[in-house]
């Protein structure tokens, strides 16, 4: 428990993509949820790209609505995606082994364009009597957001999610507190160019967030986006991608598989590397304390430089991740793989990681004053 009398301290949680693989996210949101994560703390912003957009702005959604139990409209998604009978199990194995085929070089490569009618005729003749909300990725997100109904909000928690400018190659932020949230918002941050076409929004279309930044972090503490008010003093990282590898990959599917996490992480470690030149540039005082004032800013932010947990720190960047053991287990089709074997087990592991994490997190905050915010 914080101290009595003490502020609760601001967090922001930062959602990595990672296709079906964020059903980890979802468990770790959930086990954050029923563990209290309010009692201790006070989350003011959550970010997330691809998969890791979806499950923030479901978790947004649920903290706006305040129905209980949060986090209702976050698992009845994850289970409304999973494959339920034998139809969608069949079509869901047909399509993770092809890939995986592919991928290992049994079966040849055929590129074809997402946006092909080709393409588009022949997923619809396979798709033809499943569930639209298994089948139909729009759908099942109108299902559980009422975007009408969000269109005028912009509350905290404030809602950051990224995605690819794909004519001007610029990074692309949208954020709840200056523009609503709308469906094609979530659409081009999961918009995988290999898979969907590319999301009209206005003039210009858009990528997948893996291209941006997967997850948003540095915007988590810029006060122009997310209010000076809403600043975190810590960011928690719920991270899909590993960090490393136990060997060298020879086989052409390890090949492709460390190389789809190498890039689901590069632009993470970058933001990482941004806020440490900004930390040490804190450290030395290169800023004058009224400049820093105007940005509600008070203190260091000490980011360990292996990018590692360090409690003893005023703030820190800790990670949320799958045990090593289970991480050696997965590979890129998995993150397509929405069998129930998956799915569940992923957001069991979820669910145990957050109450393993918060527990430790708010002994520590409890047993130190520094870490607690201001009354």
């Amino acid at each position: 428990m914080a101290k009595t009398g003490a502020a609760k301290p601001k967090i922001a949680i930062a959602c990595q993509g990672g296709g079906s693989q964020t059903a980890f996210t979802a468990g770790v949101l959930k086990g954050l949820v029923d563990q209290q994560v309010g009692r201790d703390f006070n989350v003011v912003s959550i970010s997330g790209t691809s998969g890791g957009a979806v499950c923030a702005t479901l978790l947004w959604f649920d903290f706006w609505k305040n129905e209980q139990p949060l986090c209702r409209r976050l698992i009845d998604f994850w289970k409304d995606l999973t494959a339920q009978d034998w139809a969608e199990n069949a079509f869901n194995d047909a399509v993770v082994q092809g890939l995986r085929m592919v991928n290992s070089g049994l079966l040849p490569a055929f590129q074809t364009s997402p946006s092909s009618p080709i393409v588009q005729s022949t997923l619809a003749f396979m798709t033809a009597g499943l569930r639209s909300t298994f089948a139909d990725f729009p759908t099942v997100l109108r299902k559980h957001i009422d975007f009408d109904e969000i269109a005028a909000w912009g509350e905290p928690p404030v809602l950051i999610l990224g995605a690819a400018n794909v004519s001007s190659g610029q990074l692309a932020k949208f954020v709840s507190r200056l523009e609503p949230i709308r469906l094609e918002h979530i659409l081009a941050s999961a918009a995988v160019p290999s898979i969907f076409p590319a999301v009209p929004i206005g003039e210009h279309g858009y990528w997948d967030g893996l291209f941006s930044d997967n997850p948003p972090v540095e915007e988590l503490i810029r006060p122009r986006s997310v209010g000076p008010e809403n600043v975190p003093e810590e960011i928690w990282v719920i991270k899909i991608n590993p960090t490393t590898y136990k060997s060298v990959p020879e086989r052409l599917e390890a090949i492709f598989d460390r190389r789809n996490q190498m890039e689901g992480n590069i632009s993470l470690f970058q933001q990482l590397d941004h806020l440490e030149l900004l930390n040490d540039m804190l450290l030395d005082d290169a800023f004058r304390p009224e400049y820093l004032a105007r940005f509600d800013i008070k203190a260091p932010i000490r980011i360990p430089k292996s990018f590692k947990t360090d409690p003893d720190r005023p703030y820190y960047i800790p990670w949320i991740e799958m045990p090593d053991e289970v991480q050696e287990t997965l590979d890129y089709q998995g993150k397509i793989d929405r069998s129930p074997q998956n799915i569940n087990r992923l957001m069991e592991l979820g669910e145990a990681a957050a109450c393993t994490f918060l527990r430790q997190r708010s002994a520590a905050v409890a047993a130190n004053p520094r870490l607690q915010g201001e009354a």
